[in-house]
């Protein structure tokens, strides 16, 4: 574990420090939000490396952190495309002043790096003891994750199809998958790492990867994810009532 762990923190410090590099160049720090998704990719594949496993449970992990990554990364690609930099980072830049280059590299690359560190523990895990024959649990892993990939994807498509519509400047959407949940991409992304916690069980001694899912649920919902979000809407009388009416994560029918 020792080894499998070391090698995906050097893979993800050149990674993470190019990425920092690159941004530089740019001056746009929202280029980590795409650099994110792969970082995972970056992780797992570092394992991969150390382990040199070829068990099924691995295989099928590193497969399912390859297909998340990677839409999550095209999907931001896409989304960022012809906008400069992010207004959350617009903002960091402005008020960290003069202490802005040591501090974007501590708070937004390191600090990402050890929360995708954290998250990818059931993958390191896996690829250290990847444990017998996939059994149940790992069948059951797999249909949550499928379920949060697709609410992620259907979620994502509906937005940027929302917000394609001219007539739709300015309002909030409610239609779809947001008619249940006020981000059903936030809930797809939880039920991505819960899904990965349970394949990973199948390993002896994984059960303490329940942080990944955990960190995941505590950051999208109390810090950098409906809370920095909802703020921008704040004083939106018709995202107040939005928000009255509908279930912050988990799926549930409007109030009315």
């Amino acid at each position: 574990m020792t080894q499998v762990f070391l090698t995906a923190v050097w893979a993800l410090v050149i990674y993470l420090l190019c990425i920092f590099l690159l941004a530089l160049r740019l001056r746009d720090n929202s280029i980590m939000d795409i650099a994110y998704g792969l970082a995972f990719i970056t992780a797992a594949s570092a394992a991969a490396l150390a382990a040199g496993t070829s068990h099924p449970r691995f295989i099928l992990l590193d497969t399912m952190v390859i297909l998340g990554g990677l839409r999550l990364a095209v999907h931001l690609f896409f989304r960022k495309r012809g906008h400069g930099e992010d207004f959350r980072y617009r903002k960091w830049r402005e008020e960290w002043g003069n202490s802005f280059l040591l501090r974007s590299f501590l708070q937004i690359y390191v600090l990402q790096g050890a929360v995708v560190l954290i998250v990818s523990s059931p993958v390191l895990a896996v690829a250290a003891s990847p444990g017998g024959k996939l059994g149940p649990l790992d069948t059951v892993g797999l249909f949550i994750w499928i379920v949060g990939l697709l609410f992620e994807a259907v979620g994502d498509w509906q937005l940027l199809r929302f917000k394609k519509d001219p007539a739709n400047k300015g309002k909030i959407i409610t239609i779809g998958l947001w008619r249940y949940t006020r981000h059903p991409n936030y809930f797809g992304e939880c039920c991505l790492w819960w899904g990965v916690y349970l394949v990973a069980l199948g390993s002896p001694g994984a059960w303490w990867t329940f942080i990944s899912p955990l960190s995941i649920n505590f950051l999208l919902l109390y810090v950098s994810g409906i809370p920095m979000l909802e703020k921008k809407y704040e004083g939106n009388l018709a995202f107040e009532d939005y928000k009255k009416r509908t279930s912050p994560l988990i799926p549930w029918y409007p109030k009315t």
